[in-house]
C-alpha cells in the first residue's frame, strides 16, 4: 500500500531536528505525458468512489445520523490501515559520533519542522472542516445549490496552486475550468429545485462554499507536502497523509462513538454494508488514490476531476435508487468531461 517513494528522506539528506533545502519549484519539473496516466487513472477512480458514496450516504446517514457515521466510516478506515503501520510510519537508521555507529530513530524525528507545522493544516481541513461544513450546509439549502457551488474547487485549487506553488495555469486549463463548472452548475439545475427543506439557504451555501475552500486547500497542501520538490527533498507518502486525515477524522468526530457504540449491535444489514464501503471505499480508497494523484499531477489540473463527482453521483443514483436521469442531465455531464479533459490535458 505504501508509494514506491520512501515517505523520509535518506539520513544523509535530512539533518537530525533541521530543515531541509528548498528543492526546484515544482512547477518546473513537470512529468512527461506518459507518466500522468496512472494518476490521471487514480484521481478518476477517486471521484467515482466518491460518486458511489452517495447512495450509500443516504442510506446511512438517515439510520445513524452525521456525527455518528462520520466517527464509524474513520474507524473502519482506521482498522483497515492499522497492518500497515510499521509500513506508513517507518524508523530510519541514522550515523552518530565518529564512530558511524548506527542508530535507530523514530519517524517523527525524520520530519523537517516545517512540514509538522502543514500538517494540523492539512488534517483539519479535510476532513475535519470539510465534513462539518458539508454535511451542515445539506440541512440548511438546497441539493442543487450545493453542487452548483461545488464547481468553484477547480477555481479555488488553481488559485491556490497559483499563489502557493508556483503553478502557472494554462489558457487551456481555465477554458476546462469554464467548461466543467458550466456543466456541473447545468447539472444540478437541470433537475429543478428538488422537495428538500431549505430553510437557511444564505447560510447554508456559505457553508458549502466554505467546505469547498477547506478541499482546495487541502489540495493544495498535499501536494506541498507530497510532490518531488514541494518543500525540500523530504517527501511525504501519500498513503501516510491519508492515515493522518483518518486518525484526525476519527478524533474530531469522536462525539459521536457513543450513538455508534451503544447501537452497532442492531443496525440493518443495508446500514452496516454502507458504513463499512464509506470507510473502506469512500474514506479510505477515494482519498489514498487522491491524495497519490495529486502528489503527481498539477494540482490546478488534479482538482478539475473534483467536477466529475456530481456526475458520478447522478449515474449511481439512476442505476441504483431509480432516479430519473434526463436528456438535458447527460448532457450537461458531457460538458463535464469535456472540460476535465481540457483541464488536464497538455497543449503541445
Amino acid at each position: 500500500m505504501s508509494d514506491s517513494a520512501p515517505c523520509v528522506a535518506p539520513a544523509a539528506d535530512v539533518a537530525d531536528g533541521a530543515d531541509v533545502a528548498d528543492g526546484a519549484d515544482i512547477a518546473d519539473a513537470t512529468p512527461p505525458r506518459a507518466t500522468l496516466l496512472l494518476p490521471a487513472l487514480a484521481a478518476l477512480a477517486a471521484v467515482t468512489l466518491w460518486g458511489l458514496s452517495f447512495p450509500a450516504m443516504k442510506v446511512a446517514v438517515q439510520a445513524l445520523g452525521p456525527m455518528p457515521l462520520m466517527w464509524a466510516r474513520t474507524m473502519v478506515a482506521m482498522a483497515l490501515l492499522a497492518p500497515f503501520t510499521a509500513r506508513l510510519f517507518p524508523s530510519r537508521t541514522v550515523a552518530v559520533a565518529t564512530s558511524g555507529t548506527l542508530v535507530r530513530r523514530g519517524f517523527w524525528s525524520g520530519v523537517p519542522r516545517r512540514h509538522k507545522l502543514l500538517l494540523l493544516p492539512t488534517v483539519l481541513l479535510q476532513p475535519c472542516l470539510y465534513f462539518l461544513c458539508e454535511s451542515n450546509a445539506m440541512q440548511l439549502t438546497t441539493a442543487s445549490q450545493a453542487g452548483v457551488i461545488s464547481a468553484s474547487v477547480p477555481l479555488l485549487v488553481g488559485a491556490g496552486a497559483w499563489l502557493f506553488l508556483g503553478e502557472r495555469p494554462s489558457p487551456r486549463l481555465w477554458l476546462g475550468v469554464a467548461f466543467s463548472c458550466a456543466g456541473v452548475a447545468w447539472l444540478t439545475l437541470s433537475g429543478g429545485a428538488g422537495t428538500e427543506a431549505a430553510p437557511d439557504p444564505l447560510l447554508g451555501n456559505l457553508l458549502e462554499l466554505l467546505a469547498m475552500a477547506c478541499a482546495a486547500g487541502n489540495m493544495v497542501l498535499v501536494r506541498k507536502l507530497s510532490a518531488h520538490g514541494g518543500l525540500g527533498s523530504f517527501r511525504w507518502n501519500p498513503w501516510t497523509l491519508t492515515a493522518l486525515q483518518t486518525l484526525a477524522g476519527a478524533l474530531f468526530f469522536a462525539p459521536g462513538a457513543y450513538a455508534v457504540l451503544a447501537g452497532a449491535g442492531q443496525w440493518p444489514a443495508d446500514v452496516l454494508l454502507a458504513v463499512i464501503y464509506l470507510g473502506a471505499g469512500a474514506s479510505l480508497g477515494a482519498f489514498g488514490l487522491f491524495n497519490w494523484a495529486t502528489s503527481h499531477l498539477p494540482a490546478s489540473s488534479v482538482g478539475a476531476f473534483i467536477n466529475l463527482v456530481p456526475v458520478t453521483a447522478v449515474g449511481f443514483g439512476w442505476l441504483w435508487l431509480g432516479e430519473t436521469l434526463n436528456a438535458t442531465q447527460m448532457l450537461a455531464a458531457v460538458v463535464v468531461m469535456v472540460g476535465v479533459g481540457l483541464g488536464t490535458g497538455r497543449s503541445r
